[in-house]
């Protein structure tokens, strides 16, 4: 099939490279004309997917990227993976209306357009399917084919992926789900049907809200822990030897990233205007999360008071500056929180994250350095906030004080786990 793929970000490329290696004609749309350069000149921006994988499709002929819209025409099958982020708390979908806009100036009778950006319940029929049918002068069900998928994708998870990660997929008809699960059964090992895109649609936000309410709660439980004199780590290792009743969260430093600071704020801005009612697990989860930063630099702080120094001229060196392990992305990082609240005090603060590209550092007072013996020794206290797998452990565990995030350094006389 001719496939367009529209977006092609961390969940957009992954699904056009995979498409196109399984046999399908793949026109990868994106409106950053930065991304498409480097595309076509068969270069890899998203971590999961090798420069390799983007040129062998290409030379292929499997894969074409482009940013003009005239490209999309004649299109089976066209999959929205655009960006649907907040603006001060109420889900902004611009990005979802106006690929819709370009999408339905080329829908054909038969096609099959399918939503995969997280957004609120409603949205596939409510705005994308109304957009569709006024662009074109076609009738979704009856001429078109629509649906929802929600994107599952873990950046820089070595064991599940695009492929092996079930793909939970629906249509608002029998007809638009057929489509809509056989495209994805070319794609990955299982898909699961679910009865309509609103299902579908809360499937994606129930995943990240519990997620994002369990993080919440260890969080919450280690701030208590520690005032109490007890050690969290060491009680939720215990908790992880039941085997059943209890799934692992661990403490951090906040959440990040495309998704938990996000998703469950679409359901608790769409329970609140559809029903009137505070959709209060939510509300509380973001309040412990949110405010995660503001415990480091409190702990970060009682330390230098017992060393008898300030923050106030220290020297901080940050390591990790994406939103998880292993990844590039700051989008939404704590680690940015950390950054700026140290930088109010005073602090002269440095940052070591080889995934991380400058361009992503949002303050320009923050200096960014190599983690080496020498940064290491020049700094009066290390926060350990992602512990990527290429981190030198060894290198941290030689500094003067370590206030270690994720407890991965082990004990020592001059290191403190959150």
């Amino acid at each position: 099939m001719r496939v367009v793929i529209a977006g092609q970000g961390y969940v957009g490329l992954p699904l056009a490279v995979r498409a196109a290696q399984v046999g399908h004609d793949v026109v990868g749309y994106d409106v950053d004309e930065g991304r498409i350069k480097r595309l076509a000149a068969g270069e890899s921006y998203v971590e999961d997917i090798p420069a390799e994988q983007v040129r062998a499709i290409l030379d292929a002929g499997a894969y074409r990227a482009t940013s003009e819209p005239r490209d999309l025409g004649g299109y089976d099958i066209a999959v929205i993976t655009v960006p649907t982020p907040l603006r001060e708390g109420v889900p902004d979908l611009s990005y979802i209306e106006e690929c819709a806009r370009t999408l339905a100036r080329y829908l054909r009778p038969g096609a099959c357009v399918v939503l995969e950006s997280t957004t609120y319940p409603g949205t596939t029929e409510e705005l994308v399917g109304p957009i569709l049918e006024e662009g074109s002068g076609l009738t979704a069900g009856r001429d078109f084919h629509l649906g929802y998928s929600p994107e599952r994708i873990d950046p820089g998870n070595p064991t599940w992926n695009l492929v092996n990660t079930p793909k939970v997929v629906s249509g608002v008809d029998a007809a638009s789900l057929a489509v809509v699960a056989g495209f994805y059964g070319s794609l990955v090992d299982r898909v699961v049907p679910v009865s309509t895109p609103k299902e579908a649609e809360l499937v994606k936000l129930i995943e990240n809200t519990f997620r994002h309410v369990n993080i919440a709660l260890v969080n919450e439980v280690a701030m208590f822990a520690h005032d109490l004199g007890i050690d969290v780590w060491e009680a939720i290792d215990a908790c992880s030897t039941k085997p059943f009743g209890f799934l692992r969260f661990t403490p951090g430093p906040g959440v990040g990233g495309h998704c938990l600071p996000i998703d469950p704020s679409y359901l608790s801005w769409r329970v609140q205007r559809a029903l009137g009612q505070s959709f209060r697990f939510v509300e509380l989860a973001n309040d412990v999360n949110n405010h995660m930063p503001d415990y480091v630099i409190r702990r970060l702080t009682a330390a230098f008071n017992t060393r008898r120094r300030s923050v106030n001229g220290s020297r901080v060196l940050l390591v990790g500056l994406a939103y998880k392990k292993n990844t590039g992305d700051a989008r939404e990082s704590p680690s940015t929180d950390v950054a700026r609240l140290l930088l109010g005090l005073g602090a002269e603060v440095t940052a070591a994250d080889p995934h991380v590209e400058t361009s992503q550092v949002v303050d320009a007072r923050l200096t960014r350095v190599e983690l080496t013996a020498e940064t290491v020794a020049a700094a009066d206290a290390v926060v350990l906030l992602v512990d990527h797998d290429d981190v030198d452990l060894d290198l941290l565990r030689e500094a003067a004080y370590v206030l270690d995030c994720r407890r991965v350094l082990g004990p020592g006389p001059n290191i403190e786990v959150l």
